[in-house]
């Protein structure tokens, strides 16, 4: 008698295990469609965007170009995501492009669009508030508020391998070597303080800037991307995705010696 009670206590114990066990795997499964519903609605729409403009200026043209991009990156994530996490980084990714979709639309004069949800890190980052030039090894490195002919790059704000890039509108994609790298160079904290020193839009100095600190307003730990084969560099996103690193094929070094 007393073995059959044992018996029964065992197969309830098992039963109910293994029913936990099911649930939890079903909410898994859930939890993985749902951000994967989430990141294709933010792909779909930047797809849309893609295709349906054309630049007419060099601003536009290259935020174009960078925005396609983005989509092409998004859309290998979303293929490859096999949990929550990773589908987060091909939303984030995908809204990245939809950033630069904005600042191609902005070149162009035309009405900027919706409201974008804001990029891990973005806040922290700060944002380029006045137009600047400095010269930095031997050729002069611009940033502004607007595009120009002179300020045709655009970064809509955030992380790039562990540090903060402020948004706003650049001579030259400055932060793209450690993009591709994923590590700064020597010279870019030199770069970073003539640059950006004083400016009412970045809150915070380049030794921040050097050990990634910012401000601290949206809580970033690293960036919204990660090493992870994703093509971001993840130390936490300001919680989830940083900086898109694996998607840029082809940047190249840009021929920023130093940085």
């Amino acid at each position: 008698m007393e073995l059959l009670l044992i018996l029964a206590v065992v197969a309830v114990v098992v039963y109910f295990v293994a029913r936990s066990q099911k649930s939890t795997t079903r909410q898994a499964a859930g939890n993985l469609d749902d951000a994967k519903a989430e990141a294709r609605q933010a792909i779909e729409r930047l797809g849309g965007q893609v295709y349906n403009l054309t630049g007419t200026d060099d601003a536009s043209r290259q935020a174009l170009a960078d925005a396609a991009e983005r989509y092409t990156a998004a859309g290998s994530q979303i293929d490859q995501a096999r949990s929550p996490v990773q589908a987060r980084l091909a939303k984030q990714t995908a809204l990245e492009g939809l950033y630069y979709i904005r600042a191609a639309r902005i070149a162009m004069d035309m009405d900027p669009g919706p409201e974008i949800p804001t990029l891990d890190g973005q806040k922290s980052a700060g944002a380029v508030t006045e137009d600047r030039q400095v010269e930095f090894e031997g050729r002069q490195v611009a940033a502004s508020p607007s595009p120009s002919a002179r300020t045709p790059n655009y970064y809509p704000g955030g992380r790039v391998a562990g540090r903060p890039v402020p948004a706003g509108w650049y001579s030259e994609p400055w932060w793209k070597p450690a993009l591709v790298a994923g590590a700064w160079g020597v010279g870019s904290m030199l770069l970073f303080s003539s640059l950006f020193t004083g400016m009412a839009g970045v809150p915070y100095g380049a030794q921040e800037f050097e050990s990634g600190a910012a401000d601290g307003s949206d809580g970033v730990a690293g960036d919204h991307v990660g090493d992870d084969g994703s093509g971001f560099d993840g130390g936490g996103s300001d919680g989830g995705i940083g900086d898109v690193g694996g998607g840029d094929g082809g940047f190249g070094d840009f021929g920023f010696d130093g940085f």
